[in-house]
């Protein structure tokens, strides 16, 4: 199973951005996607999720109103659309893929068995 995490760069504060996750080798559709951040000498947090059927999404408080989480599974790719960017959401962005069939959300990490190498995030000032 492999995770493509893409769309990463450098945009001021305000901007937007959009980051893209394409699976292969397993079918997408069964399951849950997460993504996740880590911002330089901190640990690894949750962004957002969305549920298998795309009919549940959750994320966290910081980036609530901002972001949106979606996938396409025609396509096999799930999308995190980045609006309003702060200097503090500079990080490296990672997409997930849950455990289990037809799993809903999660904002654990244990509870995603694959992830994507990950895609930077600059936001100046």
């Amino acid at each position: 199973v492999q995770l493509q995490a893409s769309g990463g760069g450098v945009v001021q504060a305000g901007g937007s951005l959009r980051l893209s996750c394409t699976v292969s080798g397993r079918t997408f559709s069964y399951y849950a996607m997460g993504w996740f951040r880590q911002a330089p000498g901190k640990e690894r947090e949750f962004v957002a999720a969305i549920s298998w059927s795309g009919t549940y999404t959750i994320y966290a408080d910081s980036v609530k109103g901002r972001f949106t989480v979606s996938r396409d599974n025609a396509k096999k790719t799930s999308y995190l659309q980045m609006n309003g960017l702060k200097p503090q959401d500079t990080a490296v962005y990672y997409c997930s893929m849950r455990q289990g069939r037809y799993s809903s959300t999660s904002s654990r990490e244990d509870d995603y068995d694959y992830w994507g190498q990950g895609t930077l995030v600059t936001v100046s000032s």
